[in-house]
């Protein structure tokens, strides 16, 4: 088979405001076609199969955004839209990957692309585990869940905890490591929509609750009675507000996410937060790159967690989209719609 020369890519070609547009004078992204430089030594010609889909790929694009306050440098406008991938390596220049491996790298939207074999990291096969979990469960998400539910919040069996986007692909994790490995004596999911709830009640929450269900605030007091020491936040916005109201005195909060509020220009605003200073609650944001130098450690626990079955990685931990390339930006967008259950996953066909 002839290496590919040229490859596609979404470019990031005008900042959004709110939601990302599609299509029109002024799209968001734009598909063009760049020729693939050669190899040089020590690196990898690598070919994308699946591409992972996170909320906080929207932070990197916006308009509204200070560089200065990221976590990491913002896409620039004309360049590849930033993604984690799972790739096959098709040709390499350095004794560590071989054509045919299957690695993670920080590749982004582009269907080809060479790398620094230091940048990728091989896959290990583990028995009745789909590779694709290694984007998700077993990946940076897995690793967002556990060091955010054990050393951000701080949760343990005395616990009860809350956890909000329960059967997005972090909460999933929070639930179940909640539950499952800490024995958290109540976990309390919210998620959207009554099968998504059913399915989160299925991985180990004593009870979901719908937030789109017409009597939710009604719902969360009374599954919140007592309070709770916990509340692991992936959605900002209303629900947050709501939930510094049904936190125990030095109660602890996980900032993880708000992607309730990544598409508005004009966000809700928090309106209990004088429940902070009269609770003395603590919230503290985080970001997973502060735990870097325990991944290995970190997976290596949720590996043992998914083998002893404390953990359930399958096929209903994931949405896994099949698209062409072109495709791409439209199965992305299926985050912000509530289009997925656990981790969204492109498969680039």
């Amino acid at each position: 088979m002839s290496l590919p020369t040229t490859t596609r890519q979404w470019i990031l070609t005008n900042k959004p405001t709110d939601l990302p547009v599609l299509s029109g004078s002024s799209p968001t992204f734009t598909l063009q076609t760049h020729s693939i430089p050669s190899l040089q030594s020590n690196q990898v010609l690598l070919k994308t199969l699946f591409l992972s889909n996170d909320p906080a790929q929207r932070g990197f694009i916006s308009a509204n955004v200070d560089p200065e306050r990221l976590y990491a440098p913002p896409v620039p406008v004309g360049s590849p839209m930033v993604a984690r991938c799972l790739c096959e390596v098709l040709k390499s220049t350095d004794d560590e990957f071989k054509e045919g491996d299957k690695v993670l790298a920080s590749l982004g939207w582009t269907e080809y692309g060479i790398l620094p074999a230091s940048a990728c990291q091989k896959i290990q096969h583990i028995e009745g585990v789909g590779i694709t979990q290694f984007l998700g469960a077993l990946g940076m998400t897995g690793l967002t869940a556990f060091y955010g539910i054990t050393e951000i919040a701080r949760a343990g069996k005395d616990d009860a905890v809350v956890v909000s986007g329960a059967a997005g692909a972090t909460g999933s994790m929070v639930v179940q490591i909640a539950k499952n490995m800490l024995g958290c004596k109540k976990v309390v999911g919210i998620a959207g929509g009554a099968d998504k709830c059913k399915w989160v009640e299925s991985i180990g929450a004593d009870v979901c609750l719908d937030y789109k269900a017409p009597g939710f605030k009604e719902d969360l007091i009374k599954a919140t009675d007592g309070f709770v020491e916990v509340y692991f936040d992936n959605v900002g916005g209303e629900i947050l507000d709501l939930m510094l109201t049904r936190m125990k005195r030095h109660g602890r909060i996980a900032a993880c996410g708000a992607i309730a509020e990544y598409n508005k220009s004009d966000g809700h605003g928090i309106k209990n937060w004088f429940e902070v200073i009269s609770n003395r609650i603590e919230i503290k944001g985080f970001i997973i790159f502060d735990y870097m130098a325990k991944a290995k450690e970190g997976t290596e626990e949720l590996v043992k967690a998914t083998k002893d079955g404390k953990i359930k990685v399958d096929s209903s931990n994931e949405t896994v989209v099949e698209t062409g390339f072109e495709g791409v930006v439209e199965t992305w967008m299926k985050l912000f719609e509530g289009g997925n259950r656990g981790k969204l996953v492109t498969k680039i066909k």
